[in-house]
């Protein structure tokens, strides 16, 4: 480790015992790209952007380990050069988005539904504790852990658990071979198909249905992402199930970035006193059509996570709520409208799913051996 390094961390030592002493807390932050997303706080700000740099890479092995204020642009740079990716996609939303952001966001973009979450790449971690202790867990490796794996419970957490100092993720080669196809269709029949392929050895690595929430009729675009010779058979058989079209490499590249970074008009028109709601649903859950819905509808991972567009008072998210709890599911106020009250909640609570409920608990018991004298208690997360 250089110096600099070990000097901050020292400092980020220094900060947590004086909030511990001050009774204060803390919220940790890098590029601020996803400052928006999560229960509001005033509470003073933990810079983690000093901590930066690729601590070790090794390409054979398929592993990067870096500090957690590194650009997540500086990760992908070094990955590209090796013709290697993070395969989960995190969005950046901003260009000064970090790793250690990307990882407490716990986010992950169109490739999630066939590569796995971002919990799922996390090999080991190094954190600080609110007791200013510095641990380790997990490694470098996949199979190295005895015990519970600690490192797991940090991506989604949002800086509410520990400060995340470093991070040993998992990278995969590039696909040899891509391709997006698309068609006309509607919600009731994508799903159908998405579930059929699903279930079958295709390259099928990510899947957008857009289309109007009342009617049902919308634009599927599927990619089609591995061997060439995989992607090239199942091309015309999948194409010409729905009447398809391939489109070309460079509309198709737009297209799934812009889906990531949510730049694509649905996500981007947003009014005042609406919100952007996230559904989180099982893979055999039909077609759902709220009421309130005020634009189109976006279905991601073959129908398993569902954004859509409505206003953000408490009486409609409570009925958005509900509907992704019966079947199976849960809802969250993504990202709010500039006229919403920003203290509201923006979580489908642990409490309001009954098969969640124990979790609760378990939650408590984590926060308090990580963190008793609650500095990162900023309720990001609730």
């Amino acid at each position: 480790m250089s110096k600099s390094n070990s000097m901050q961390i020292d400092l980020f030592r220094e900060q947590i015992l004086a909030a511990a002493k001050n009774e204060t807390r803390l919220s940790i932050e890098g590029g601020g790209t996803k400052s928006w997303y999560g229960n509001a706080n005033s509470y003073a700000k933990l810079d983690t952007r000093p901590y930066s740099g690729i601590l070790e890479y090794q390409p054979e092995e398929l592993v990067i380990t870096a500090c957690t204020g590194t650009p997540l642009k500086e990760i992908e740079a070094a990955l590209a050069e090796k013709n290697q990716v993070l395969a989960f996609e995190p969005p950046h939303f901003g260009e000064s988005a970090t790793f250690g952001g990307a990882i407490a966001a716990g986010l992950a973009g169109p490739g999630r539904i066939s590569v796995g979450n971002l919990r799922d790449f996390v090999l080991g971690a190094r954190i600080m504790d609110g007791k200013g202790q510095d641990l380790a867990f997990g490694g470098k490796v996949m199979k190295n852990v005895a015990g519970y794996d600690v490192s797991r419970l940090l991506p989604g957490s949002m800086g509410t658990l520990s400060l995340l100092l470093e991070a040993s993720v998992k990278v995969l080669p590039r696909a040899a071979a891509t391709t997006s196809l698309r068609c006309n269709i509607s919600q009731v029949r994508a799903l159908q198909l998405l579930n059929e392929w699903a279930g079958q050895p295709l390259p099928l690595s990510a899947s957008c249905w857009i289309g109007n929430s009342k009617g049902g009729e919308g634009e599927l675009t599927i990619r089609l992402a591995g061997a060439a010779a995989a992607v090239k058979a199942a091309i015309p058989l999948m194409g010409a199930a729905v009447n398809a079209t391939e489109l070309d490499p460079s509309t198709a590249q737009t297209f799934w970035n812009d889906l990531r970074e949510q730049h694509l008009p649905t996500f981007t028109n947003i009014k005042g006193d609406d919100t952007l709601y996230r559904l989180a649903l099982p893979a055999a859950c039909g077609p759902l059509t709220p009421e309130c819905v005020n634009s189109k509808l976006v279905l991601e991972w073959h129908g398993q996570q569902r954004w859509l567009i409505a206003p953000g008072d408490d009486v409609t998210f409570a009925s958005i709520k509900a509907l992704a709890n019966a079947n199976g599911g849960h809802a969250t106020r993504f990202k709010q409208g500039s006229n919403v009250d920003p203290s509201k909640q923006r979580f489908t609570l642990l409490s309001e799913q009954a098969h969640s409920t124990a979790l609760e608990a378990v939650q408590k018991r984590l926060r308090a051996a990580f963190d008793p004298a609650g500095i990162f208690a900023t309720s990001r997360l609730p």
